[in-house]
């Protein structure tokens, strides 16, 4: 999806033809370029580019022909790296030249690392001795060990036989190559490449019945290749598949496993533009992915501080789509009816290691409709591209400019003094072992681990949390490890996408809740200075184990001090949390308060307000001054007029 390459159209191929002295490369490139023999050819000639007409799919040709010299190696090597495909020549009259073939030069484009389709061609058929093995016969053990070859062919330049067909087979393999389409290996379709053809036959089955009807099957024809089927053809169609593949086809029409028989015969027959035609018509790139502007992700500009979420359509389309592949109504998703959803995207979105352990599931792991709608509203506040793409693999109806908004500027939110969004994220800090991992575990209803062991790396968890009045909010919690909270605030904008922190402390340990109030400092100094100030929690876990009483003094000195309330006990391993998301929530939900204050902060602001009172005093010097000026010239009009 979004992070794959998207390659732009071609406007040119790089044909590179190679092979042994004397076997007739530069007579075969002559042949194609002025459609006629020559004897005395040169050594090597120079580049030659056919026209843009010369074949169907006008895209233009240019040819590389090549020397065999030791002495030009390096030249050949520079060649071949800037090649879009390789014509791998033999002579049919000297059958030394085809052994060289797997002995030598196959051998050696794999050692360049090339990856690019092969064209092996016997030039000189006219002299090829009839008492020869078939072509079939001779490329057989060679296709099979070498599958990088796309095509054998033989030709002749002297009676200007298939010579046109050399290239033409060449501009094929790059206009429509195998590679992505076929597993060579086990001769069937690349999990990509099907997962492709299934969304394009959903797409297409308008009445959602499983399988193309014969008016569903001449749409996608008319759509695909601008000629409708004849009924005689629809019928063709369907005996094809049905005699090969009996579940093909049904009493509606050709289901999807005879839709992928079809093009999976179409590749076996070398027909791959039938495939490809219908992968670009569908809006599909060279990685059969889908072209950026079909996905037209949406790229919103906003500001550090600023969210984007699902909008209600865009969530209401996706509990329909929980609800229709939970199909044994169990109220979870299973990992196959997961991977069934994502079955039409490239990938699985949520295979990335950002989003391993971060939703509700329920005792057997399957995801209910909480986690689901929340990871994808993690996705969305994330990687906002990836879940448009997503949205758009699925089948979302319309433009998915509609299945995003933008939230309001945290500044704007401060001034209103109330958060205006419905997905918010409290960044967890915290000393190793005082129970981070736990609570966001909590948050997506998993049992308590009484083993340790430290989160490697950012960890995130996502879910639904009821407030006052019946709503609920979306709380992402994003874990930040010790050791990464100096590099993470080197970032001037790391608090941006905060709405509420939380500081966790061992509530037993004394030299927990000390490093806990350390990370505070560093935190709410780094909002002071670069003003994204959040508010802030304190929570203190464990409360199970014997509270140290220095602990309870010292957090009660650290909130008055800062302005901060009380630290919020939990105890996850009796299964007590306190309210603990909820009353995050509410943090968050008023942003201007439990801000807290440091040394620093304070120091700055009183300087602040020392500037400002100086400056109104010197405004107010300043408007009497000139007030008085105004009297005075005023009192001067009169007094002249009166003299008058």
């Amino acid at each position: 999806m979004t992070g794959d390459r998207k390659k732009e159209p071609r406007t040119r191929i790089q044909v590179v033809v190679v092979g042994d002295a004397g076997v007739g490369k530069s007579s075969m490139i002559l042949a194609i370029a002025t459609d006629s023999f020559a004897e005395g050819v040169p050594h090597v000639l120079p580049p030659t580019r056919l026209p843009t007409d010369f074949y169907p799919d006008c895209v233009p040709l240019s040819i590389y022909d090549s020397s065999s010299r030791p002495e030009d190696k390096s030249k050949l090597d520079m060649e071949l790296k800037k090649a879009d495909v390789v014509v791998l020549t033999y002579a049919c009259d000297q059958p030394e030249t085809l052994t060289r073939l797997s002995s030598y030069w196959l051998p050696e484009l794999r050692r360049l690392k090339l990856n690019l389709p092969v064209i092996v061609v016997g030039c000189k058929l006219d002299l090829r001795d009839v008492c020869q093995p078939s072509l079939e016969e001779m490329m057989a053990p060679l296709m099979q060990k070498f599958r990088e070859i796309e095509t054998c062919i033989e030709c002749s330049a002297a009676k200007q036989i298939q010579v046109a067909e050399v290239f033409y087979y060449a501009q094929k393999a790059v206009l429509y190559p195998t590679a992505p389409l076929l597993d060579q290996e086990t001769q069937t379709l690349k999990p990509r490449c099907a997962r492709a053809l299934k969304r394009i036959f959903i797409l297409c089955d308008r009445d959602r019945d499983g399988s193309l009807s014969d008016a569903e099957l001449n749409d996608f024809q008319v759509k695909c290749f601008n000629a409708p089927l004849q009924p005689p053809e629809i019928v063709g169609v369907k005996k094809v598949v049905s005699e090969k593949l009996a579940e093909g086809v049904n009493e509606n029409g050709l289901t999807l496993t005879g839709f992928l028989y079809l093009h999976a015969l179409f590749i076996e027959r070398g027909r791959l533009e039938t495939t490809w035609t219908v992968l670009k018509k569908f809006g599909y790139n060279e990685e059969i992915c889908l072209r950026d502007d079909v996905l037209s992700s949406p790229s919103y500009k906003r500001s550090p501080d600023q969210s984007i979420e699902l909008t209600e359509k865009a969530l209401d389309y996706l509990k329909g789509v929980f609800t229709a592949f939970d199909k044994d109504g169990d109220g979870a998703l299973r990992p196959a009816e997961l991977e069934d959803i994502f079955s039409t995207a490239p990938s699985n979105p949520w295979d990335s290691p950002m989003y391993k352990d971060t939703m509700e599931t329920n005792s057997v792991g399957g995801i209910t409709l909480n986690g689901f709608i929340s990871q994808w509203e993690l996705m969305t506040l994330l990687e906002p591209q990836k879940s448009s793409a997503s949205l758009v693999y699925l089948g979302y109806p319309g433009d998915t400019l509609t299945a995003f908004q933008l939230t309001r500027r945290r500044k704007y939110d401060q001034k209103k003094q109330r958060l205006q969004r419905g997905v918010i994220q409290c960044f967890v800090f915290g000393p190793r072992k005082s129970g981070k991992s736990a609570i966001l575990d909590a948050l997506i209803g998993r049992p308590y681990i009484d083993s340790y062991e430290p989160t490697k790396g950012d960890r995130c968890a996502v879910n639904k949390i009821g407030i006052a009045g019946g709503t609920t909010k979306t709380l992402v919690m994003r874990e930040i490890s010790e050791d990464s909270v100096s590099a993470f605030l080197e970032n001037k904008e790391a608090l941006a996408p905060c709405n509420v922190a939380a500081f966790v402390y061992d509530s037993s340990s004394e030299e927990s809740l000390k490093r806990a109030a350390e990370l505070l400092e560093q935190v709410a100094v780094h909002g002071e200075c670069f003003g994204y100030e959040v508010p802030c929690v304190l929570i203190a876990a464990k409360d199970d184990e014997e509270s140290n009483p220095s602990c309870i003094t010292n957090s009660a000195r650290i909130c008055t001090t800062m302005g901060l309330e009380t630290p919020i006990p939990v105890s996850l391993k009796l299964g007590d949390n306190n309210n603990l998301f909820r009353r995050i929530v509410e943090a968050a939900q008023r942003p201007h308060l439990s801000i807290p204050e440091t040394e620093v902060g304070k120091s700055t602001k009183q300087h602040r307000h020392q500037i400002q009172r100086s400056v109104g005093f010197a405004i107010l010097g300043a408007t009497l001054i000139v007030g008085g000026i105004t009297l005075y010239r005023f009192y001067n009009m009169r007094k002249l007029q009166s003299s008058s």
